[in-house]
């Protein structure tokens, strides 16, 4: 299929997108709200839940949320999730709660993966993060998994790919909702998430302690977390080549055009990467891996991203803070990952014990966010851990 033409595939998405998006803003207009007016309303309230049929990401008794969230610049926008819950009666104190964050699934509305599973994933994929919630839930956990803002069952733009503080106060408010919603749900809980969910896992474990410090965070799991992208980016320029990583760039552009207009992201683009910027703001991630097909990171760019003006919005926009964490972090890293190459999980883990974190990493020779036995050991213990103390109701 070229770049330029259509699939059925797509048409069929980009209607069933269309349609998501229709009564999801529908729901907000019953609430006398609309998703262009979303300011009205206050993050981590809820807007509607809707039960799903026994199957849903491989259990039963789950739910999507869709609620009100936080946008790049500080307006409540609102987004949609998934919840899952144990069966039977909460333990004294209720469900702790379990945050999974997502990897990379694109930038349109309807990509996000967790209210409305996306068929085009490869089963890989999803079998990973679906036997993640699976396993929480065993081992007596409620799940929340936000689809980010821009990625669910609303259209608010482009995803601000990898932009941190969205995606922690996704997740930060969709806890919150759910709390809301679900009274047999504790205040404790702790995040997970691999690849960009890895990322957004730590993000979400630092600005939650400014955002929810009512809460009872316990600590953070990052598989193969994407780290230090803005130190890659910054040594950029025409030419520049980072095989796999084109699709990646594109997106996080497309993000900073959306939320730092003041970058003027576009002057370091060349005409190509302003046409593909132009031509992924609703794609998913396989549409979006087609359209940068044959082209190189330096294909997109007209002049490197090296100057102190864009260097300081991709660190602020990007970087995960090394140091500040007040509760442990699990690190599960694959020395030999091809998405999120190794030197990146070392500098991170360097980063981190440097900055004063609690850190235990555990390294397997798998492919990007694959989890091997002892990583699993590691996790279970880790969920010991975290509950140690008991959990802690309202």
């Amino acid at each position: 299929m070229s770049a330029g033409k259509t699939s059925s595939r797509e048409r069929s998405r980009s209607g069933r997108k269309r349609a998501i998006a229709t009564g999801a803003v529908a729901a907000a207009v019953a609430l006398g709200v609309s998703a262009g007016s979303a300011s009205a309303s206050t993050p981590g309230e809820t807007i509607s839940v809707t039960a799903q049929a026994n199957g849903f990401h491989g259990l039963s008794g789950g739910s999507v949320l869709e609620y009100w969230t936080t946008g790049s610049d500080g307006s409540a926008l609102p987004a949609s999730g998934a919840v899952l819950i144990p069966p039977g009666p909460a333990p004294a104190g209720g469900w702790p709660i379990m945050a999974l964050d997502h990897g990379t699934t694109g930038l349109g509305a309807g990509c996000g993966s967790q209210a409305d599973p996306l068929p085009w994933m490869s089963p890989d994929y999803r079998q990973n993060e679906d036997h993640l919630m699976q396993h929480f839930v065993s081992r007596g956990f409620a799940v929340v998994a936000p689809d980010y803002v821009g990625l669910g069952r609303f259209v608010t733009g482009p995803h601000p790919f990898l932009e941190l503080n969205s995606e922690a106060t996704a997740t930060i408010d969709l806890v919150r909702a759910a709390r809301a919603t679900y009274p047999q749900l504790s205040r404790t809980w702790a995040a997970v998430g691999g690849s960009q969910g890895g990322q957004a896992a730590l993000g979400t474990a630092y600005r939650q302690q400014t955002l929810a410090p009512d809460l009872d965070y316990r600590g953070t799991i990052a598989l193969d977390p994407a780290s230090d992208t803005e130190k890659v980016l910054s040594v950029a320029g025409p030419g520049f080549d980072l095989p796999g990583a084109t699709g990646f760039a594109a997106m996080i552009f497309a993000g900073i055009r959306a939320t730092h207009p003041e970058a003027n992201i576009d002057s370091y683009l060349s005409p190509t990467g302003r046409d593909v910027v132009d031509s992924i703001a609703t794609l998913c991630d396989d549409a979006i891996r087609a359209r940068v097909a044959g082209l190189k990171v330096g294909d997109l760019l007209s002049r490197p991203l090296s100057d102190d003006n864009i260097r300081t919005v991709l660190n602020d926009y990007l970087a995960v803070p090394t140091n500040g964490y007040h509760t442990p972090i699990l690190l599960l890293v694959n020395a030999t990952d091809m998405v999120v190459p190794s030197p990146l999980h070392a500098a991170i883990a360097a980063e981190l014990i440097a900055g004063g974190a609690d850190v235990q990493t555990i390294t397997g020779a798998g492919t990007h966010t694959q989890i091997n036995p002892q990583m699993w050991t590691a996790i279970d213990g880790f969920l010991t851990q975290l509950l140690e103390k008991p959990v802690t109701p309202e």
